[in-house]
C-alpha cells in the first residue's frame, strides 16, 4: 500500500554514499526529529538534484529578495548519512518546488514502480530551507565526483582492478 511520509521541515538532509567506488549506493536522506527516512537513487539522479537545485536556488534569489540575507549568510549542516541507512525504496522521479509562505524547498521522492502492475508509488516529501538547500548542492556535487576516476582516453570509469581502453591502441568502441 503506497504510504506519503512528510519530512516537515527536515532537521537533517543529505546526498551520500555507501560502498567502494564502483560499487556504491547513492541515498537521499532525511529526517526530522528521530524520524530517519533513506531513499535509495542512482548517480545521475543525485547530479541531476544538484543542477535542479542551482537552477532553483537561481530563480529564488531573483524573484524573492526577501531571502537573499539568508543566503548569503555561511552556514553549517551536517551532511552525513545517519546510522542505521535502510532504504524505505529506490526512487522513480524526483519534483522540486517551493513554497513562497514558509519560505521553504520541497523535494519529493517518489518510489519506482513497476508500470505495467499499475500500482501507485509511495512518495516521501522533504521540506528544506533554501540554507540548507545551498549547502547540499556543492556536497552532493563532491559525492558524485568521489568516485571511480574516468579515463581520459574514452571517458569510462576506471576500476581499481584496472581498465582495458580501446582508444590506447587507436580503436573506439
Amino acid at each position: 500500500m503506497p504510504q506519503h511520509i512528510e519530512l516537515n521541515p527536515v532537521s537533517h538532509l543529505t546526498v551520500a554514499t555507501v560502498g567502494k567506488p564502483g560499487q556504491r549506493t547513492f541515498y537521499l536522506q532525511g529526517s526530522k526529529g528521530n524520524d530517519v527516512v533513506s531513499v535509495v537513487i542512482e548517480k545521475f539522479q543525485a547530479s541531476t538534484l544538484a543542477d535542479s537545485f542551482e537552477k532553483l536556488i537561481a530563480v529564488l534569489r531573483r524573484e524573492h529578495p526577501e531571502i537573499q540575507d539568508a543566503l548569503s549568510r555561511s552556514a553549517n549542516f551536517d551532511l552525513r548519512l545517519r546510522e542505521p541507512v535502510e532504504a524505505l525504496f529506490r526512487v522513480g522521479n524526483l519534483g522540486l518546488g517551493y513554497n513562497e509562505d514558509v519560505q521553504k524547498v520541497v523535494l519529493v521522492a517518489y518510489e519506482l514502480v513497476d508500470e505495467e502492475e499499475a500500482e501507485e508509488a509511495s512518495a516521501v516529501s522533504f521540506w528544506a530551507t533554501p540554507e540548507h538547500i545551498l549547502a547540499l548542492i556543492e556536497h552532493t556535487r563532491h559525492v558524485v565526483k568521489a568516485g571511480r576516476p574516468i579515463c581520459g582516453n574514452c571517458g569510462q570509469p576506471i576500476d581499481p582492478e584496472g581498465h582495458w581502453c580501446a582508444q590506447r591502441n587507436g580503436h573506439k568502441a
